[in-house]
């Protein structure tokens, strides 16, 4: 624990000291939702998203501090659910689950 630094930016920050290739976020929902699905039993699940399109929306993903270094340094972001049996070592493989926080992709990137 260090004073002033939630558990999302003391990972974001070793992740970064490691040269990890993503950050895995696991929460007690799917994903990143476009709206929160405890309150609104409509919201739809997005399985990625870029970096500006998550503050655009205000979607909240994790503190700003370690958003922010996460952008800035291009470290993907996967959020998925820890209570599912087994996706800490999905998303460890790099399987594709939850959502895939990344940059947008560049004109030369897209398919």
């Amino acid at each position: 624990g260090n004073p002033y630094f939630t558990t999302d930016t003391a990972a974001s920050l070793r992740a970064l000291e490691i040269h990890a290739e993503a950050v895995l976020k696991a929460t007690n929902v799917d994903g990143v939702y476009d709206s929160d699905p405890r309150k609104n039993p409509n919201a739809v699940m997005l399985p990625e998203v870029s970096y500006m399109e998550a503050i655009s929306q205000n979607l909240g993903i994790m503190d700003l501090t370690a958003f922010t270094m996460c952008m800035e340094n291009n470290l993907p972001i996967v959020v998925f659910n820890i209570a599912v049996h087994g996706n800490i070592t999905r998303a460890a493989l790099g399987d594709r689950i939850g959502t895939l926080v990344h940059a947008e992709a560049t004109e030369g990137q897209k398919a």
